[in-house]
C-alpha cells in the first residue's frame, strides 16, 4: 500500500496546477492532505472528480480556513468513513479531522493547530497542548481494540534537533518548544512509531516545510513538521518512508509511506 500525506496549503491553487497529474504520476492507494481551505463544492466545480478515486472530506463553514480530505482508490472499500469527530468534544468542529477504516487499519488524517490561529477565545498554547491530549486518547482507543493505526499529519511541530535546520537559534520558537515536543514523545511511547525515522534513523537535512521567506527551500533551511506514526503492531510492515522534496506548489511538501499489509 502507497499513501501520501501533503500539506497543500490550498487545494484549489495545488490542483490548478497539477493535483491530477500528480495523482496520476505517484498512483498512490490513498492520499490525504491537510490545509485545503476549500468547500466540496468548490474543488468540485473548479477541479472536478479525481479518475479512479473516491473521496471524505471535511470543511467547516468558515471559509479559507484549515480543511483535511481523503481520497482513495475505487479498488478500495472501507468499511467507514468519517469527517465527524463527536467524541473529540469541539475539536471535530474545526474542520480538522478525517478517517478511512479498511478492515483492521484505521488510517487517520489530521491538521494540528498553530498558535496564532484564533479559532476560540481560549489562550492557543493550552488549546494546541489540549488537542494532542484528546487526539492520544482517541488513537490509544482504536489500538486498544486491537485495531492497526496508521495516522499522518502536519503536526506543526519539529521532535528533535536533527527535524530542524537551526535548532539552536530555535528553542525559543512555537512549533520547537519543549513543551510541544514533549507532547510528540509521549504520542510515540504510547506503542506508536515514526515511520521516517524508522527507516531514516539518523538521517539530517531532510525536512516538510520551508517558510516562503529568505529563499528558505532552496538553501533546504528549515523544518520536518509532517509525519507518520504508525502502530507498532505494524511498524515492522514499514518498507520504505519519504520526502518528495522536488514537487512544488505549497510550502510543503508530499511525504510517502509504503508499507507491506
Amino acid at each position: 500500500m502507497k499513501i501520501i500525506s501533503w500539506n497543500v496549503n490550498w487545494i484549489r491553487a495545488v490542483a490548478g496546477k497539477w493535483f491530477k497529474e500528480f495523482i496520476a504520476s505517484e498512483n498512490p492507494d490513498i492520499i490525504c492532505v491537510q490545509e485545503t481551505k476549500a468547500f466540496e463544492e468548490q474543488f468540485l466545480k473548479e477541479v472536478g472528480e479525481i479518475e479512479w478515486y473516491n473521496y471524505v472530506w471535511h470543511t467547516w463553514t468558515k471559509p479559507g480556513y484549515a480543511g483535511t480530505a481523503i481520497f482513495y482508490k475505487n479498488s478500495i472499500n472501507p468499511l467507514d468513513t468519517k469527517n465527524h469527530f463527536w467524541e473529540i468534544e469541539h475539536f471535530h468542529e474545526h474542520w480538522r479531522l478525517t478517517e478511512l477504516k479498511i478492515e483492521n487499519l484505521r488510517i487517520i488524517n489530521w491538521y494540528f493547530p498553530n498558535w496564532w490561529q484564533k479559532v476560540t477565545e481560549e489562550n492557543m498554547l493550552d488549546y494546541k497542548l489540549e488537542f494532542y491530549d484528546k487526539i492520544i486518547d482517541y488513537s490509544n482507543k482504536i489500538t486498544s481494540s486491537w485495531e492497526n493505526l496508521i495516522i499522518l499529519w502536519d503536526f506543526n511541530i519539529a521532535h528533535t534537533e536533527i527535524d530542524i535546520a537551526r535548532p539552536e537559534d530555535n528553542k525559543n520558537s512555537i512549533w520547537f518548544l519543549p513543551i510541544e515536543r514533549n507532547k510528540l514523545s509521549e504520542y510515540l511511547a504510547n506503542w506508536y512509531t515514526d515511520a521516517f525515522r524508522q527507516v531514516n534513523w539518523q538521517v539530517k537535512d531532510t525536512y516538510s516545510w520551508w517558510s516562503y521567506r529568505a529563499w528558505a527551500r532552496p538553501r533546504n533551511v528549515w523544518w520536518r513538521i509532517d509525519y507518520f506514526f504508525v502502530s507498532n503492531s505494524i511498524k515492522d510492515k514499514i518498507k520504505d518512508c519519504y520526502h518528495l522534496t522536488n514537487v512544488m506548489g505549497s510550502d510543503h511538501c508530499p511525504i510517502v509511506l509504503e508499507i507491506n499489509l
